[in-house]
């Protein structure tokens, strides 16, 4: 079973990026034919609400009857989860889930793959991590591919190229990602999956519910086609439920590192899929995005953090002055 583990967790990895991949053209297609971005983010959070509550009530039953000691949050953390619901689901959701309503989905799934460049300046600026030439370098080469691709989109007359405001939201979703990695990474490390994210979806809905039910209620439901239903259902359960389970049984075995390596899956898989059902185009200009944004990101997943120079110092042999 030990030397099936890695490749069930490169299995995980590369399913739930593949899955990834095809929710920006799969839900962008969605968001056109009957549900719009807000729809679409009310029903991505309160599904995940429903299905990790679900799961982990189960879960809870089943460690009963094993008599097994189950999970304990105290007050503090679940008001902790508050903050991370606002940054890792309310603030990122709804800017992704929106901005691709309204850029074309090559160009969101291109913009996702830059959470690690976000993520070196945030860590950079709260846990004081050095920041290398190499560092340095790839965050130039990621935000000139980000720039490229908003200019782009800025003198775009076809929305199958892109939408600067769609594109600057999908930006921001996921400098709010990075954000609650760096704030909350000590919360989300101490509990399991379901217990993080039953709260963070729980939290997040309350938060976001009083605001999209009339909205969400507005809908004209006969009128919207069994396709678009489908398509929710496959945002809702393959891309927020079991994407994040895939995730958790892939972190757990391999490097993060190597974790990072498919992060480049997703936006190959999209403008594929994108490409093939005709809602996308791809220019030469994000062509050179594409590259300039993955080479930042390799650059800065490359880089060593200061945890590993500290390593590195205390390995290397110390000379005495002989007398």
């Amino acid at each position: 079973m030990d030397n099936r583990r890695p490749l069930i967790a490169h299995i995980s990895m590369f399913l739930a990026c593949a899955f990834w991949g095809l929710m920006a053209p799969i839900g962008k297609d969605a968001m056109t034919h009957g549900v719009d971005g807000i729809h679409m983010v009310s029903f991505r959070v309160m599904g995940g609400a429903i299905l990790f509550w679900v799961t982990s009530l189960l879960i809870h039953i089943r460690q009963r009857r094993r008599h097994e000691a189950s999970e304990h949050v105290p007050l503090r953390d679940k008001l902790l989860f508050i903050g991370a619901g606002l940054f890792g689901l309310v603030t990122n959701q709804c800017c992704y889930t929106i901005g691709l309503s309204i850029t074309s989905p090559i160009n969101a799934s291109i913009v996702t793959t830059s959470m690690p460049i976000f993520a070196m300046i945030l860590a950079a600026l709260i846990l004081k991590e050095p920041i290398t030439g190499k560092k340095a370098l790839g965050v130039l080469m990621g935000c000139s591919g980000a720039l490229i691709l908003i200019l782009t989109s800025a003198t775009a007359i076809n929305a199958k190229v892109g939408d600067i405001r769609g594109d600057l939201l999908c930006l921001l979703a996921q400098f709010s990602f990075a954000l609650y990695l760096s704030l909350f990474n000590p919360l989300i490390r101490r509990y399991s999956v379901f217990t993080v994210n039953k709260w963070m979806f729980l939290w997040a809905s309350l938060m976001l519910v009083p605001f999209t039910f009339r909205h969400v209620m507005d809908i004209h439901w006969q009128e919207v086609p069994a396709k678009t239903w489908w398509e929710v259902v496959y945002v809702v359960v393959f891309c927020t439920f079991i994407g994040y389970i895939l995730t958790m049984i892939g972190q757990k075995t391999l490097r993060p590192t190597v974790v990072s390596i498919y992060n480049y899956v997703q936006p190959l898989v999209s403008v594929i899929a994108s490409l093939l059902m005709g809602i996308g185009i791809l220019r030469w200009s994000q062509g050179l995005a594409v590259v300039l944004v993955f080479s930042g990101v390799w650059l800065v997943t490359k880089s060593k953090s200061r945890r590993d120079m500290e390593k590195e110092k205390n390995k290397q042999p110390k000379f005495h002055r002989s007398t």
